[in-house]
């Protein structure tokens, strides 16, 4: 049975209530919703995906009181993070109520839960009632969804309804902090900076690499967001190596003509914004291999930069 396609947000939130997965807009990314709550309704996620049991999820709630429905309680600097960022591409790792399913936290004490910034997203968490457990709306591996098409690319027939919606304005996940400590910790970077994060909570930081913290949080444990071609991060004087090849960067490739496709972002914004779309085109067009020029490594440069250097691995 095919997938069917929606507009209403009242009508995918009956779905979801009823048990039903749904995949729904949100300013990063498609993800793909079940209710959180419901053990069944959570492991269909899995399935559906071919998601690794041990990869955990973030809970999406409409408003920022609604995340200690889920956990137990907010820190100070939980609180401030809270107050700046939400709604939108934050996701604060808290300590897990007992009411919300282990294998949403792949059997972890803590929980991620984040107010998006979609008003249709939020429209659409309010209609269900319910916090939603979702993660990004593909198979497990692939790159994030930015649009609708894109989810039905990869998880027609396997899940019950799309929320249609327009193409996510952000294009990269959202920032994972762990706020159940003394000092925030980055767990994975995204669409919030680490200097905006310091501008309010000066003490936050990256969590170091190989910490056990990382397994709280989605995307860092795992090979993600990789396209079937092979990605090479690489600057603009590399040949490639195989054919039919593309690039995607802030600069233009020194031998423009070795590339089948091409795509010169004017910002890193603009980059960030396309690379999983460009990744899926590439796809369609049957690239064997895709250039990407690394971005800087600060600013949105170091979200992008670990999604890139993700799709890569292996």
């Amino acid at each position: 049975m095919r997938t069917r396609l929606l507009d209403d947000p009242a009508e995918a939130a009956a779905l979801l209530r009823a048990g039903g997965l749904v995949a729904f807009p949100t300013e990063t990314v498609y993800g793909l919703g079940a209710n959180a709550l419901d053990e069944g309704a959570v492991a269909r996620i899995f399935v559906a995906k071919g998601r690794p049991s041990d990869n955990p999820l973030i809970v999406h709630v409409a408003h920022a009181r609604d995340a200690l429905h889920v956990a137990e309680r907010m820190t100070a600097d939980g609180e401030r993070l809270a107050a700046a960022f939400w709604p939108g591409p934050l996701t604060l790792v808290l300590a897990r109520r007992a009411s919300v399913p282990a294998a949403v936290s792949a059997g972890l004490a803590t929980v991620g839960v984040r107010v998006p910034g979609s008003a249709l997203a939020r429209a659409f968490l309010e209609a269900c009632g319910l916090p939603v457990a979702a993660p990004s709306a593909n198979r497990s591996g692939r790159p994030s969804p930015t649009t609708w098409e894109a989810v039905r690319d990869d998880l027609d027939g396997r899940i019950d309804a799309i929320l249609r919606g327009p193409r996510a304005a952000s294009g990269l996940e959202s920032t994972v902090v762990d706020a159940t400590g003394d000092v925030p910790l980055v767990l994975r970077p995204g669409a919030v900076t680490l200097e905006a994060l310091r501008a309010v909570v000066p003490t936050v930081r990256a969590a170091e690499a190989g910490s056990d913290l990382l397994a709280r949080s989605p995307g860092t444990r795992h090979r993600h967001y990789a396209p079937h071609a092979r990605v090479v991060l690489a600057g603009p004087d590399v040949i490639p190596d195989a054919e039919p090849a593309a690039w995607i960067g802030l600069h233009a490739p020194a031998r423009p003509g070795a590339f089948a496709r091409l795509h010169v972002a004017p910002s890193v914004e603009a980059y960030a914004h396309e690379a999983f779309a460009f990744f899926r085109a590439c796809d369609a067009a049957e690239i064997a291999v895709i250039v990407c020029e690394p971005p800087p490594p600060d600013g949105l440069g170091a979200a992008l930069l670990d999604r890139l250097t993700r799709a890569a691995a292996g």
